[in-house]
This record gives structure tokens, C-alpha cells and sequence, in this order.
């Protein structure tokens, strides 16, 4: 394998995981913008919306962040539920944790192909 092609393919690879990567950052900070609004009247809790945003993997804008629906509303029109919002931030946690650890084997795997082509 020749050290272009090597380098394309890294590229290709990390394209995807990196955009994964920035929308899951993107749902931290709207679950933070969550919790730290807990107790503020009348906020709406957010989410990204993953879905749309996968689906529009090739496209550089920002993830949309939309409203959720469904939830519990308290007497001030605030629908924070800090549960829901600490069982996102684990979710987006381990997405995160997983999603590193398939760059790294990516990775590893393309680095094997080059020090494999090295040696014949």
C-alpha cells in the first residue's frame, strides 16, 4: 500500500467519525443548555436532532437543535427532567467513548497495511 492511498483512507475515515464526533459534542452542550436552565421558567428542553443530522453526514452545517416533545411540564412551563438529562449526558458519553475507539482501530488497522507493505 503506498502512503497516498494510506492517507486517503485515514482521511476517509476520519471524515465520518469526525462528524460524528462534533454532532455528539453538539448534544453535550444542548444537555448542559438543559441542566443549567433546569430551574429557569418556562425553558423548553432541546435536543439535536441526531436522525437528520446522520442523515445529512456529507454536509458541513451545524446539527439542528429542536424541541422536546413530551415531557412533563411544571408549573413554571420549565420541562427539564434532570434524569432524562443525566441518562443523555452517559448516553452521549459512551457514544463518544465508543466512537474514538473505532478511529483508533481504523486507524491501527490502516497503519498495519502500510508497516505490512513496508516489510515485502
Amino acid at each position: 500500500m503506498n502512503c497516498t492511498l494510506a492517507l486517503i483512507m485515514i482521511e476517509n475515515i476520519g471524515a465520518g467519525i469526525e462528524r460524528y464526533m462534533s454532532l455528539l459534542t453538539a448534544r453535550q452542550k444542548v444537555v448542559a443548555g438543559n441542566i443549567a436552565n433546569a430551574d429557569t421558567p418556562g425553558y423548553k428542553t432541546k435536543d439535536v436532532n441526531f436522525r437528520a443530522a446522520l442523515a445529512d453526514q456529507m454536509g458541513n452545517s451545524e446539527p439542528s437543535v429542536i424541541d422536546v416533545s413530551g415531557l412533563k411540564t411544571k408549573n413554571d412551563g420549565n420541562n427539564v427532567n434532570i434524569d432524562r438529562e443525566a441518562r443523555m449526558l452517559s448516553e452521549n458519553a459512551l457514544r463518544f467513548n465508543i466512537a474514538t475507539n473505532l478511529a483508533r482501530g481504523e486507524i491501527r488497522l490502516v497503519k498495519n497495511a502500510i508497516e505490512e507493505g513496508k516489510s515485502s
